[in-house]
Order: C-alpha cells, then structure tokens, then sequence
C-alpha cells in the first residue's frame, strides 16, 4: 500500500505560527523507518505493509503533536494487493505517457 499523509499541531510553535519543526520530527520518523517514502510540499508519501505503515503513520502524528494538545492529520490510502515500487512506478507510467506513450 501507498499511503500519503499530511500531519500538523493545530497551534504553532511558542511566539511563530511556522509548524516546520514539528513536521520534520514526522518526516525524520517516516525516513528511519526504512520502508520507501518521499516527502513533497504538501504531502509525505510511505509505501509497504498495511501494519508497518500504520504504524510508522502513528508514530509520526505523535512526533508532530510533541508539545500539543491537538493535531491534525489529513491521509489518502491506495491499497493494491501484489504490487511493489508503486512510488516510483506510477511516476514512470506517467511521465512515459508525457512523452508520447508507450514504447516498444
């Protein structure tokens, strides 16, 4: 599975509203976590099991809520049984179909 999420305190840091630093502290969970993930402006995307990924997604909301009594968590799951590499290879398909389609 595929899962692309976005996690925020619902306050900011003491004295700013930026919320970078507890979004780090949730990207720095997913990246140890090995399983293969990238991060973009809006979203973190994390690929593999249902348990492990569920579980890594836990883990990084409580790091992103260190310090607040609300947070919020925004998550889109693409759940396909027998496919891996599903981050990179859904960018291929697409980017094979920018430049003129299939090959062969």
């Amino acid at each position: 599975m595929i899962v692309a999420f976005s996690v925020s305190p619902m306050n900011g840091t003491a004295g700013t509203d930026s919320v970078a630093p507890a979004v780090a502290r949730a990207v720095r969970v997913v990246r140890d976590s090995g399983l293969p993930n990238s991060t973009d402006a809006m979203f973190t995307s994390i690929e593999g099991e249902w348990d492990e990924v569920m579980d890594v997604v836990k883990r990084a909301v409580e790091a992103a809520g260190e310090g607040s009594d609300r947070v919020s968590l925004v998550l889109k799951a693409d759940i396909r049984d027998g496919v891996n590499d599903g981050l990179t290879s859904k960018i291929a398909s697409v980017e094979q179909e920018l430049n003129g389609g299939a090959t062969g």
